[in-house]
């Protein structure tokens, strides 16, 4: 959430804020706002609304200097509007910054902005305080009054900061919250997100926790929060900029539920050698490290959580190790039993996810070994895990998340055929079949994707529903989890999702005629039973779109529409299932007409708690 876009060159950086920040507008938004040098003194425009009412504002007016900082907002103090927009400045306006995060002890800080300097502030937002913060130490030496006010400030921020009085800097500073810095011929960059930068350079520093860095237009040095200088390795990126595009469709979501197969079987491919062994490269869990493990937390947030779900069947039942599913933002708070013989899988898209990160620090402090599954190369949540396993989902730009939940998927089968085969659980015959059978995944997927318009008639006829309900028993409970999510995300429809043998125990009573339902019915040996939950919510007036393998066609006579999926085993139908539905929920949204890459009040990296 938030996007943050520095310049400093020979370019007018106007036009490169404003490109940078369209290239942010996938993480979530109300707000943007610009601050730039021009001709001696910080030039500050900032409007609620889209990036285009800033970018038709500036068409009007001209701004021309070459060093600035620009922001677009999600709220989080004070209600979407213009003075809540950054960049936000002190009372002289030679102070502005940006600032991505939530500064906890803000409240603090003001009140004593107030009572001892007699501050006027102007903005609802913890993010003012820092320009007043700054600006009390500022003696002449941006950088130094930049680390006197971070001392003060607790809480997760990336921030930029640029001054009046020396219009040859930038500083920025990471604690929590996503910060990269682009270095270009006579001019260098910062950024939340390394798409942002792709049109002027390849070639970034990551910046680590707790560190400063002050840019010029020839030079970028990183401080740790001592004050020493850090070296850094140059990161290239090597994915291509188009892949960010979206490339003849409407959409960006649709274009990545379509990548699905392509996605799947890269992530797959790339872990196999010519025998179908699984290459974990870097990952070393031997067969004494497994043996040693009394304990499996995965933890994640959203669809990555759904994902862990997952997994969670994948490990026990091919590896037999006991294993916890749980939310990232509550794990840390129920004081877990974690110790060095506990194995913390973390689990997200982005690597940056706030709540994901604490979760995953407050593991590894008790002594667990951390292994990650990212999709993001040199994210927070890679660099501070023991293991990676990097997903090759490439990249997504709609909110919603689709192909790095397949992906994921992949990724967790992986895991745990890997685990059962170093542990000795799990025989070659059948280890066999399932790697065969997950080798057919993208053909199966694609067949899926061939046949959306039959899902994009159903979606036309039932978008006007306000209420939708998905059951499912076994894996299927937790693909409904998800489907359910990508429905209410991006349409705004009241879904939720049950194991549907829950039906009785209080959920049937809000089934009346036309209700709708979704029951997916994709595990053979629990088929009989959900036909039996299918009959009990159609017999209450409920109209129910059933999901099924091919064959299973006994469905038909009690679903009112089905939608099918290639057959395969039971343990790997979630990575077909949610295709359909991911489908589903993609036209009923444009059906009615929403904003699906950027649904309201979302944000594609969840950076704060």
């Amino acid at each position: 959430m938030c996007g943050i876009v520095g310049y400093i060159g020979s370019r007018e950086a106007t036009s490169v804020l404003i490109e940078g920040l369209s290239r942010l507008e996938y993480r979530g938004y109300d707000s943007a706002g610009i601050a730039v040098h021009d001709d001696g003194e910080i030039k500050v425009r900032k409007f609620k609304g889209r990036l285009s009412v800033l970018s038709d504002h500036l068409k009007q007016e001209m701004i021309t200097g070459t060093v600035g900082i620009g922001h677009t907002r999600w709220a989080t103090h004070g209600e979407p509007s213009d003075r809540n927009a950054h960049p936000h400045t002190n009372v002289a306006g030679n102070i502005a910054v940006i600032h991505n995060g939530i500064i906890e002890n803000y409240m603090k800080i003001k009140e004593w902005l107030i009572e001892e300097k007699g501050i006027a502030f102007k903005s609802d937002t913890d993010t003012e305080v820092i320009a007043h913060l700054i600006d009390h130490y500022y003696e002449g030496d941006l950088l130094k009054a930049v680390f006197k006010a971070i001392e003060k400030m607790e809480g997760a921020y990336a921030i930029g900061v640029i001054c009046k009085e020396e219009p040859d800097k930038i500083v920025a500073v990471r604690k929590d919250s996503p910060l990269i810095v682009g270095l270009g011929k006579n001019e260098n960059f910062i950024a939340s997100d390394i798409p942002a930068l792709l049109k002027y350079t390849r070639d970034m520093y990551l910046i680590e926790n707790d560190e400063v860095v002050l840019l010029t237009q020839d030079e970028v040095k990183i401080f740790n929060e001592l004050g020493q200088q850090m070296d850094r390795e140059v990161f290239h990126v090597t994915w291509d900029a188009e892949a960010a595009e979206k490339e003849g469709y409407e959409h960006f979501m649709i274009k990545e539920i379509h990548e699905q197969p392509k996605g799947i079987m890269e992530t797959l491919m790339r872990r196999l050698d010519k025998e179908d062994n699984i290459v974990l490269d870097g990952i070393k869990l031997t067969k004494e490290d497994l043996d040693k493990i009394s304990k499996i937390y995965i933890v994640a947030c959203g669809t990555a959580y759904h994902a862990g779900l997952v997994g969670r069947y994948a490990i026990e039942k091919f590896a037999k190790i006991p294993v916890e599913v749980d939310v990232a933002s509550e794990f840390r708070y129920r004081d877990p039993f974690v110790d060095e013989n506990t194995l913390f899988i973390a689990i997200s898209q982005s690597g940056e996810t706030l709540d994901t990160l604490a979760a995953l620090r407050e593991a590894k402090r008790k002594g667990a070994r951390i292994l990650s599954i990212v999709n993001v190369v040199g994210s927070s949540v890679a660099r501070e895990s023991d293991d990676v396993f990097y997903t090759w989902a490439g990249p997504e730009i709609a909110v919603a998340s689709t192909k790095a939940y397949t992906t994921q998927l992949v990724a967790m089968y992986l895991i745990a055929l890997h685990m059962a085969m170093t542990k000795g659980t799990m025989d070659r015959t059948k280890y066999n079949k399932i790697i065969h059978e997950l080798k057919t995944m993208p053909e199966k997927a694609q067949k899926i994707l061939d046949n959306c318009h039959m899902i994009q008639k159903l979606a036309d006829a039932q978008f006007n529903n306000e209420s939708v309900f998905y059951m499912g028993r076994g894996l299927d409970v937790n693909v409904a989890h998800e489907a359910s999510l990508k429905l209410k995300e991006i349409s705004y429809i009241n879904s939720f999702a049950i194991a549907a043998g829950e039906l009785k125990h209080g959920t049937i009573a809000l089934i009346e005629d036309g209700t709708m339902v979704v029951a997916l019915a994709t595990q053979d040996h629990l088929y009989d039973k959900m036909l039996s939950n299918i009959q009990e919510v159609r017999a209450r007036g409920a109209y129910v779109v059933g999901v099924a393998k091919e064959g299973n066609k006994e469905i038909e006579k009690s679903a009112d529409v089905v939608m099918y999926i290639p057959d395969t085993m039971d343990e790997l139908t979630p990575i077909l299932s949610v295709i359909p539905l991911q489908l589903m929920a993609y036209y009923i949204a444009v059906a009615r007409g929403c904003d699906v890459d950027k649904p309201k009040n979302l944000a594609k990296s969840v950076t704060v708690e």
